[in-house]
């Protein structure tokens, strides 16, 4: 845990923010500002004002969804919350990882911070204590469409609030409410339009969608210095990223990347002539495919943490006139958008990545490379076999990827007796864009065996020597030199790569680039 505090009531919430509350990197207070605390409470007045007048509130005062005609009975207005989390209890599939609920958590809090909510400062302070010690809920992925928001996955949320459903807590899995008395804390009673308040949301969809954004952004970076790494293997042209072509077509990520890549493969421009007027699409386009990633970047974050510091659940209860203002909110569209693009973008660069090994391992295309990389020589090398079978492995999730890129939003699905007849799918595009990364940094991974093993066999031939690599590149090389030694002999990379996909999803391998 770091010393950075993240304020709930404060500032708005970064997609850095909520990262690093997922990683554990970073401590979360509840403001303690009066003003904030009495904008929260006043809006949960208002609800028990319009009940004392005998309002009627959806969901407070009435059934839920398509029951919205149903009236309940002033005697069991009070037990409504607690019915909506337990038939909401239907989820499936795998359980959400503990970083991955933690953002979820963080998501739901910074919207009901906003004051439109209706709910208490108990249950926030509440909820704040939950994320401060670690304290999860077990949230299944399977079991929203994105609108009415994801009600059945942050069920679990408002499950465990009132002692119910199962949570993770000291490295245990156990009821809530033994883990609340662990921590000396007591569960709540849900206050009419409190389940709502939690339940009725984006915070899962936008949650995941702010990890998969900052995996994104580490992924296009690494694809840069790895598409640096394949040209200088294939001693190709550096002539490709020169500014001025890149000022002639200015897309402003593109050319950062382009700039990047001369960064990279100055020195040795500086040495060497090109041995191909014109490389392959899969070197010579790098920036054209990882800038639009980069390009599109800047509006998936502004529409994601526009999400993340909205009111999105439904009603909303102004919290200076105390209106009762039922709309649609949980419609999670944006997102659902975002992520849908993103995956798009990403498999794209696991495609890149892929056709650049296959270049790497082909003595047809490679450059005067040993067939599939093998550092086997002499009559060892007939029966050595190097990257064949990492060759596959890349293809197949490069396949995997492009396969999931397909749209979830147009899936909309009319539910619940066509009350909920246009969804947004959001959160099945967040987790099919945490898959395709998943996939694409397997392959990222894949690319980074073949690049460091061609290199390895460019040094040993005398081709290519540590002068042709500026210090940042040489840096970066000796970090995953370090991971893996020379392939000369056949062996199994399974460990190799699980190592070298853990490193990229920890962030810890150097890439700068000075001046670019």
């Amino acid at each position: 845990m770091s010393d950075r505090k993240i304020i709930f009531g404060g500032p708005d919430l970064t997609i850095e923010d909520v990262c690093s509350i997922a990683a554990t990197g970073a401590s979360v207070e509840l403001s303690a500002e009066q003003a904030f605390r009495t904008r929260i409470a006043r809006s949960a007045q208002h609800v028990d004002e319009t009940l004392r007048r005998d309002g009627v509130i959806y969901g407070v005062t009435t059934g839920y969804g398509d029951s919205v005609s149903r009236a309940v009975p002033e005697a069991l207005v009070a037990e409504l919350p607690l019915h909506l989390t337990r038939f909401h209890g239907c989820g499936m599939g795998r359980m959400l990882t503990p970083s991955e609920t933690r953002a979820v958590m963080a998501v739901r809090l910074a919207s009901l911070a906003c004051g439109w909510s209706g709910v208490s400062v108990g249950l926030m302070d509440l909820l704040s204590e939950m994320l401060k010690r670690d304290i999860l809920p077990l949230i299944p992925a399977e079991g929203s469409v994105g609108a009415s928001g994801d009600l059945t996955p942050l069920s679990y949320i408002a499950g465990a609030l009132v002692g119910e459903r199962m949570v993770r807590f000291g490295g245990r899995e156990m009821p809530a409410a033994e883990a609340f008395r662990e921590a000396g804390l007591a569960p709540i009673a849900l206050r009419p339009k409190e389940a709502l308040a939690i339940m009725n949301g984006t915070a899962v969809m936008t949650g995941l969608g702010a990890i998969a954004f900052h995996r994104a952004e580490r992924l296009s970076a690494l694809a840069t210095r790895l598409s640096s790494l394949a040209c200088l293997a294939l001693m190709g042209n550096p002539a490709h990223f020169d500014a001025r072509l890149f000022a002639a077509k200015p897309h402003p990520g593109q050319v950062r990347v382009a700039a990047r890549m001369r960064s990279d493969l100055a020195a040795f421009a500086a040495r060497h002539e090109p041995t191909r007027l014109q490389d392959r699409y899969s070197i010579r386009c790098a920036p054209h495919v990882i800038g639009v990633l980069e390009d599109m970047l800047p509006g998936f974050r502004a529409i994601l943490e526009t999400e993340i510091n909205s009111a999105n659940d439904n009603p909303l209860i102004d919290p200076d006139s105390g209106a009762i203002l039922h709309g649609g909110h949980f419609y999670g569209g944006h997102v659902a958008f975002v992520m849908d693009s993103l995956k798009t973008l990403v498999a794209n660069i696991a495609d890149l990545l892929d056709r650049q090994m296959a270049l790497l391992v082909d003595t047809r295309f490679s450059n005067g490379l040993a067939s599939n990389l093998s550092g086997a020589t002499g009559e060892r090398a007939f029966i050595n076999h190097g990257l064949k079978a990492l060759q596959i492995a890349v293809s197949a999730w490069t396949a995997e990827a492009l396969k999931l890129t397909m749209p979830a939003s147009v899936f909309s699905r009319s539910t619940e007796c066509h009350n909920q007849d246009k969804v947004s799918m959001g959160t099945i595009a967040a987790r099919d864009a945490l898959r395709v990364l998943e996939l694409t940094e397997q392959v990222a991974a894949g690319l980074v065996v073949s690049t460091v093993q061609a290199l390895r066999l460019r040094k040993r031939s005398g081709e290519i020597g540590a002068a042709d690599l500026p210090p940042s590149v040489g840096t970066f090389l000796a970090t995953l030199e370090e991971t893996f030694p020379f392939i000369e002999e056949d062996r199994p990379l399974d460990h190799v790569l699980h190592r070298l996909c853990a490193d990229i999803a920890a962030d810890i391998w150097p890439l700068d680039w000075a001046g670019a």
